[in-house]
């Protein structure tokens, strides 16, 4: 085989070739590859059921591989590298906790240990297996930084569980809507029974969300998304397609930076609107085109305008998912997969057919070969008759979100909408614990209408940006139950199974001085979807602005630079991610030159900012 090597060892060193020789022989593996490129397989870990199934996925991809590596004729001569793993946090066993701020932080780790393992080690070829929510974008990013073939798979989605007493199907979100139950008996049972098994979340939140994202930009084969983490292919049948896919794009020289292209990042951005995805893709997004070399997302992939007009008017909602519907990624998957939804998007003229694959096939002739279903219309719909008519994500502006970063999972919304506005009175909580203990303790002081306000919970200030799954999902309880709406909006960020009127990303946040701090209890919050903007009729008089403005840089000045409600930064990471995060705009990311991403996402000439798509394929930004 012929490869196109960035890096190949070549080293007569005893000293270093000694351990060279060790693995190849503990490994049983030729010793004589040593000198050859290098492949291996790397996967995520956790403490949650999300990673149980990856150790063994990944050694049995890692076997695969041993088998087909080797000097004789039809072999990859490749060296094997034994098999690494990243690290992360539980999402789900950690929202509502200060431990959640270190969910999105998780991401940056995952990129670090990624970026090590495959820069120190020189890998020419990656088979990675990814779970859980931030550990797979992470992953990618750093994949594509060191820019080798490389491929990604699922661990795949955990089956949801059955209720024993009404026989309905829970998920890890049935349990955070009944956390405010006062039958301790029924809160136990569903705890006990929603997540059995093993895998990853199983509705269409962030998990599913951003798999079906990568796979539509080509880092993933589209039919190894849907299937359980438990299903026999994923051990009998993926692993040999996964190192035959790879070994293609080792011999073709196919670089993560060829697919993950303008094009293919659009495409799965409109995929994401059609399967009512996670907010939390309008974060990951740019971190992973910022990785593929576009530094600015607005310019250079997908404006504000231009989203919310595919969401509001061509792209509508194809699936009755979780957790704004009935079904999970498993009854997806028995449909036909995500393959079915591609198909049904690219027969509708929605996608680029024409974007590169990891399996050496374009999008469209990966679509030809799978072969998917029409859409059942139960679980999946057509274009032509879709279970919403409009797209499930909407971005806002306004004079609360200046960054035009605020983001709102219309999809999920359940009420409170009039002719496409809320008008709402602002209750203010400086961090969710108050929040949680108001939920708790005094669940009837929330009134019809009420704008919940949650500040300094962003990338700096909290720091970390956690989720607010139990938050949401208590709120979401209390409407339900009062009949009555009640929204929230936020510089931190939401789960992929939150619903309701809730706005998170709203930048710049407050610890950095955006004007969600300068709003006050009972100010009037406007959510309007016909102009998309998030407004608060105060902060329109300027003198008010200035006045509030103001008093919050005294209260910093008082306190060394920091408002005394940011959350601490005790550990090297907070204080890591409270230095160094960009603006939710820019992903939300560690990147200590942060004072170069611009204020404004489109004001680039301003800057003289050169966006890195300009130096592909070869240049790497220094972080």
């Amino acid at each position: 085989m012929t490869t196109k090597s960035k890096t190949v060892l070549m080293d007569n060193n005893p000293g270093r070739n000694a351990q060279s020789y060790g693995i190849a022989r503990e490994l049983n593996t030729d010793i004589d590859l040593i000198h050859t490129p290098s492949v291996g397989v790397i996967g995520n870990k956790g403490d949650s059921q999300c990673y149980l199934g990856v150790q063994r996925k990944v050694e049995t991809i890692h076997e695969q591989l041993r088998l087909r590596v080797g000097r004789e004729a039809g072999k990859i001569k490749m060296r094997l590298v034994q098999p690494e793993y990243t690290v992360a946090t539980s999402d789900g066993m950690r929202n509502g906790t200060r431990e959640m701020r270190y969910s999105l932080i998780g991401r940056e780790v995952t990129h670090d240990t990624v970026c090590e393992h495959l820069s120190a080690s020189g890998l020419e070829g990656t088979i990675a297996v990814v779970a859980c929510d931030k550990p797979p974008v992470g992953t990618l990013a750093g994949i594509l930084e060191h820019n080798r073939p490389a491929i990604i798979v699922s661990d795949g989605p955990i089956r949801p569980g059955i209720d024993s007493v009404t026989g309905e199907r829970l998920d890890i979100i049935s349990g955070f809507q009944n956390a405010a139950n006062a039958d301790e008996a029924l809160k136990k049972r569903i705890a006990c029974e929603a997540c059995p098994g093993y895998g990853s979340c199983g509705g269409m939140f962030t998990y599913n969300t951003m798999q079906t994202f990568i796979a539509v930009v080509g880092m993933e084969p589209l039919h190894m998304v849907s299937p359980p983490s438990d299903d026999a292919r994923r051990l009998e049948v993926f692993p040999d397609e996964l190192v035959t896919y790879l070994n293609a794009m080792v011999e073709k020289n196919i670089t993560p930076r060829d697919i993950v292209s303008r094009d293919a990042i659009r495409n799965a951005l409109i995929v994401s609107m059609s399967v009512g995805g996670s907010t939390n893709v309008l974060l990951h997004a740019p971190e992973i085109a910022r990785a593929a070399g576009f530094a600015n997302f607005a310019a250079d992939i997908m404006s504000p305008e231009e989203f919310n007009y595919l969401s509001e008017h061509i792209v509508p909602v194809l699936t009755d998912a979780r957790p704004y519907g009935n079904y999970s990624m498993v009854d997806i998957d028995e449909q036909g997969g995500i393959q079915v939804i591609v198909k049904t998007l690219l027969d509708a003229g929605l996608l680029n057919g024409n974007t590169l694959t990891c399996t050496g096939e374009t999008l469209s002739e990966q679509i030809a070969r799978l072969a998917p279903p029409a859409p059942d219309g139960r679980v999946i719909y057509a274009v032509e008759k879709p279970y919403k008519p409009t797209g499930g994500l909407r971005v806002l502006g306004g004079n609360l979100s200046t960054d035009y970063s605020a983001v709102l999972k219309l999809a999920g919304v359940e009420g409170g909408l009039e002719n496409n506005i809320f008008k709402g009175t602002a209750r203010i909580f400086d961090g969710e614990q108050g929040l949680l203990d108001a939920l708790a303790d005094a669940p009837d002081s929330f009134k019809n209408h009420d704008m919940v306000i949650v500040r300094y919970e962003g990338p700096s200030g909290a720091p970390g940006m956690p989720e607010m799954l139990d938050s949401t999902s208590r709120i979401t309880t209390l409407c339900r139950e009062r009949n009555i709406v009640v929204g929230l909006m936020t510089d931190a960020r939401f789960s992929g199974g939150s619903v309701g009127l809730v706005i998170g990303h709203v930048g710049p946040e407050a610890a950095l001085g955006g004007p969600i701090a300068f709003v006050e209890n009972g100010d009037e919050i406007i959510v309007d979807l016909n102009s998309n903007e998030l407004n608060c009729t105060q902060l329109a008089d300027h003198a008010i602005l200035s006045a509030r403005k103001s008093a919050w840089e005294k209260i910093v000045a008082a306190n060394g630079g920091i408002h005394p409600s940011c959350g601490i930064a005790d550990t090297r990471l907070l204080n890591r991610m409270r230095r160094s995060a960009v603006s939710a705009v820019y992903g939300a990311g560690m990147h200590p030159d942060r004072q170069l991403w611009v204020s404004e996402p489109r004001d680039v000439e301003k800057t003289g900012f050169q966006p890195m798509n300009k130096f592909r394929p070869e240049y790497h930004r220094e972080f």
